[in-house]
C-alpha cells in the first residue's frame, strides 16, 4: 500500500555503472512534459514516497547516459482522453533529440475516440510500442478497448508494456487495482494475442507465483524488474529471478520516480552471482530482443 510514510533513502550513488556489469539498457524510465511531471511528483509527495530525481525529461535521460547506460526505454501514459497525441509528439521529439539512444513508447487512453489512429500515427513517427497503466487509466483488460490497442500493436509488430500488477495499491487511485489488475486477466490477453510481445513491470508484484506460471504457459509474456530487487517494499524475501525464464526478464529502474540511488538495483544485480551470460541477458540482451533494438552492446 502506498503511503507518504514510505522511506526516502539517501544512499550513495555511483558516477558510473557498477563494476562487473556488461552493457545496460534501462527498460523502464519515465518521461513527461514539465507540467505533467510536476503533477506526478506532487501526487507522489502527497500519497506515496518522495521522488529523489527531479528535472526535465531530457536532463534525466542525459543523467543516465552520462553514467554509462547504453540505451533508455522511455515510458509515459495518458491519464485522461484527448492528450495522447500531444504526449506522443513530445516523446517523438525526445527520440529525435537523442538519436538512437532512446526508444520512446507511445501512449493512448483505452476507449478514447480514434485510439487506433493515434497509435498508428505514433508508430509511423518511430515510437517503439505502447505503455499503459491500469492504476491510472482504470480500464478493463477484458474490454474491446484493450483488444483494439492490442490488435494495432500486433499488426505493427510493436510490444506493449502494461502496469497490470496489483501493487503498489493506493486508496487515492480512481479505481481499485485489485479488481482490474489480476494475472488471469493478463492470461486472457496473452491467449487472445499470442503473437503480441507483452511486458508486465515489477515482476508482476505481488502475484509473483502466478506470473511464474504464466511465463511457462505463454512465451509472449515478459517481465521487468523495476523496484522489486531493491529491498524497498515490505516483503518476506526478494524474488528469485531464477524461478522465471531468465531470457524474458529485463532490467528496469523506474527512474526517476524512485526514492533511492539510481544504481541501487544495478549494484544488487552485479553482486547476485549470475553468470556472465545470465547477467548480459538481464541487463541488456533481453530488452534488445523485446524492443527490437539494433546496434546495442
Amino acid at each position: 500500500m502506498l503511503s507518504p510514510e514510505l522511506p526516502f533513502f539517501n544512499d550513495p550513488e555511483g558516477r558510473g555503472l557498477p563494476a562487473g556489469l556488461p552493457c545496460v539498457i534501462d527498460s523502464h524510465v519515465h518521461v513527461f512534459p514539465d507540467a505533467v511531471f510536476e503533477a506526478v511528483r506532487n501526487w507522489f509527495d502527497t500519497h506515496a514516497w518522495q521522488i529523489r530525481y527531479r528535472d526535465t525529461s531530457d536532463n534525466l535521460i542525459r543523467f543516465l547516459l552520462d553514467r554509462g547506460v547504453a540505451h533508455v526505454v522511455a515510458l509515459q501514459y495518458a491519464h485522461k482522453p484527448g492528450i495522447a497525441r500531444e504526449l506522443n509528439d513530445y516523446m517523438a521529439g525526445l527520440c529525435r533529440m537523442f538519436q538512437g539512444k532512446v526508444t520512446g513508447m507511445a501512449t493512448v487512453f483505452p476507449g478514447e475516440e480514434g485510439a487506433a489512429d493515434i497509435l498508428t500515427q505514433a508508430f509511423d513517427r518511430g515510437l517503439g510500442g505502447v505503455k499503459l497503466h491500469l492504476h491510472v487509466q482504470c480500464f478493463d483488460m477484458d474490454s474491446p478497448h484493450m483488444d483494439e490497442i492490442c490488435a494495432v500493436c500486433a499488426a505493427h509488430g510493436k510490444p506493449m508494456v502494461v502496469h497490470a500488477g496489483r501493487e503498489p495499491k493506493s486508496d487515492h487511485y480512481r479505481c481499485d487495482p485489485y479488481k482490474l489488475c489480476r494475472a488471469d486477466k493478463v492470461a486472457g490477453v496473452l491467449t487472445r494475442f499470442p503473437d503480441l510481445k507483452f511486458c508486465v513491470p515489477h515482476l508482476g508484484f505481488d502475484e509473483i507465483s502466478a506470473y511464474q506460471s504464466l511465463m511457462s504457459a505463454h512465451v509472449n509474456l515478459w517481465l521487468d524488474t523495476a523496484m522489486v530487487l531493491t529491498d524497498y517494499f515490505p516483503a518476506h524475501t526478494r524474488p528469485d529471478l531464477r524461478a522465471f525464464p531468465l531470457d524474458r526478464v529485463m532490467y528496469g529502474s523506474d527512474f526517476p520516480n524512485i526514492p533511492y540511488a539510481w544504481d541501487r538495483e544495478l549494484k544488487w544485480l552485479a553482486d547476485a552471482g549470475f553468470s556472465e551470460s545470465e547477467l548480459a541477458g538481464l541487463t541488456w540482451q533481453n530488452a534488445q530482443r523485446f524492443f527490437s533494438l539494433r546496434d546495442i552492446g
